[in-house]
């Protein structure tokens, strides 16, 4: 049997599949770890282990859009989902994921906090909303309540800003929990109109990936685990700057981009991605999309 030391012998094992199975496993959603990412889910993991008190620490992780924010607060997610609890009533949750209201509407933050947990939403006031939401997240022992895409939320008015802000600050005050809010460099714009809540949440960047050691061994990381059967040396020097002058230091366009590549190497039998295959596997970078998108509206 071949050999394939550039792989992780957990993909080097799926060599022996199909061309449609390793299409699938391309295709298929997958965590690739790098030092920042470390130190972020680091920072989550000791604010959940952060004793009650009564001015709780925040997060807010901003970054570029598709640069890894909410893959990192899923993946955090993911290792503190819910117990069922099958003994008691209710399940325990600790840490909880929301998508941020399209608006700032304290009522729909209330009513997308309970949905998320199949809880009933009150059809009466805002009111009677907080009161069932503040209810319930202590009965299911919240310690950590993660909204991804808040920016989204803060959109509106100032006056529409600031009770949406007020809503998440008293929902820390009275439940003695911590946030991790998402978003983009818009959301620290938007927040300034509170300097409460912008003193209580610690920002984390998401920078731009720059084209340096770490950015070739994150290259390195995502050719181990992409099934092709020859190295492709992501890394080097005129193949790695191709790729990321293409991607544009996004880690998520990156990932897009590999794996269009990827497929590309296998459906043509090259079994390695090129330079040209870079050029001619059908992704569009993400400012050429907004280009085409102007020039059509």
């Amino acid at each position: 049997m071949k050999e394939f030391p550039h792989l992780h012998p957990r993909c080097a094992e799926k060599m022996s599949l199909s061309t449609e199975e390793r299409l699938t496993e391309i295709s298929s959603p997958r965590w690739i770890g790098y030092p920042k990412a470390h130190q972020i889910l680091q920072k989550f993991e000791d604010l959940l282990r952060h004793p009650r008190v009564a001015r709780m620490p925040n997060l807010m992780l901003v970054g570029r859009t598709n640069n890894g924010k909410t893959d990192l607060v899923q993946r955090f997610c993911q290792s503190h989902l819910p117990d069922p609890n099958a003994e008691g009533g209710r399940i325990i949750a600790p840490v909880m994921y929301i998508q941020a209201p399209p608006s700032p509407n304290e009522a729909d933050l209330y009513a997308t906090i309970l949905s998320s947990i199949y809880e009933r939403v009150p059809s009466a006031s805002t009111s009677a909303k907080r009161t069932r939401t503040i209810q319930v997240l202590k009965d299911i022992g919240v310690k950590v309540l993660c909204i991804d895409e808040l920016h989204n939320s803060l959109a509106g008015s100032t006056l529409k800003r600031q009770h949406f802000l007020n809503a998440i600050k008293n929902l820390g005050n009275e439940l003695r929990i911590s946030f991790i809010a998402c978003g983009t460099e818009d959301i620290l714009r938007a927040i300034s109109i509170d300097p409460q809540i912008q003193n209580r949440f610690q920002p984390i960047l998401l920078p731009k990936w720059k084209f340096d050691q770490d950015y070739r061994q994150l290259l390195r990381t995502f050719e181990a685990v992409l099934p092709l059967k020859e190295p492709s040396n992501l890394h080097s020097g005129l193949l790695g700057r191709k790729i990321y002058a293409t991607s544009e230091g996004s880690i998520g366009e990156l990932s897009l981009l590999l794996n269009q590549a990827a497929s590309f190497a296998l459906n043509s039998g090259e079994e390695k991605i090129t330079t040209d295959i870079i050029s001619s596997c059908g992704y569009t970078p993400p400012s050429d999309r907004s280009r085409e998108a102007s020039r059509n509206i």
